[in-house]
């Protein structure tokens, strides 16, 4: 019979492999919204005018995503549907899937830890890099002169660098023409901040995963080196 840690590590794979697509399709959704506002402006009114403003700045910051991204893939994939593997590979004792086995499951084990980490580092980024930039704002005055046009004839906000989230709160407190703009800004907004949220229990469940998995795997260890050790005496036994 598994050990009560076992069912433990079944269930914190499994909130682990459910927070990380949370984490992915938080991600995902960010990224094919400014993929679909790169051609296109939002229409600002401004000195009793209006003028379009390019979606997507200058010097746009996308490096947190891709690691928030990496962490999440290496979350799923990996520790998720790879210690899905690795604990049901343990079970098989004899021939080729004992040894590849034997193997994957020490290094899944192992792999737990980095795995960890990496959320770690991005949590940590992603927090940094947002704060660096908190409290930024856009200049009316800069943003009216930059004769800008549709798509490709566009010209970006030069100034500073920004955080997708960073960006699209700067635009709300702009005079936007468009009330569609503002509630669709808004909307996106709150993935934006929930992708980085999501960082801190992505981190803390695979954490939990990895420390459950090491005490899970002494415990296993443990019984299985006791069972031997009855087995061997029995074998005495019987030969004498």
């Amino acid at each position: 019979m598994a050990p009560p840690l076992t069912l433990v590590l079944w269930v914190s794979i499994g909130v682990l492999m459910v927070d990380s697509i949370i984490e992915l399709s938080f991600v995902s959704s960010m990224v094919a919204w400014l993929h679909r506002r790169a051609g296109r402006d939002f229409e600002i009114a401004y000195n009793g005018s209006t003028y379009p403003l390019h979606g997507k700045p200058l010097n746009l910051l996308v490096n947190q995503g891709h690691t928030s991204n990496g962490a999440a893939g290496t979350a799923f994939v990996l520790i998720g549907m790879g210690g899905i593997l690795a604990l049901w590979l343990r079970t098989r004792t004899n021939g080729f899937l004992g040894k590849f086995g034997k193997f994957w499951y020490t290094f899944w084990l192992v792999m737990t830890i980095p795995s960890m980490l990496l959320s770690l580092a991005a949590l940590i980024y992603t927090m940094v890099l947002t704060y660096q930039h908190d409290n930024q704002t856009i200049s009316n005055a800069v943003a009216s002169q930059l004769n800008n046009h549709p798509y490709p004839n566009y010209v970006a906000y030069p100034l500073d660098s920004w955080t997708p989230e960073n960006w699209f709160d700067a635009v709300l407190k702009l005079d936007l023409v468009n009330s569609s703009d503002r509630s669709n800004i808004e909307e996106h907004l709150r993935v934006m901040r929930g992708w980085r949220w999501n960082l801190i229990p992505m981190f803390i469940i695979g954490l939990a995963v990895s420390a459950v998995a090491f005490a899970e795997f002494l415990i296993v260890r443990r019984r299985r080196g006791g069972a031997g050790g009855v087995r061997e005496l029995e074998q005495k036994s019987l030969s004498s």
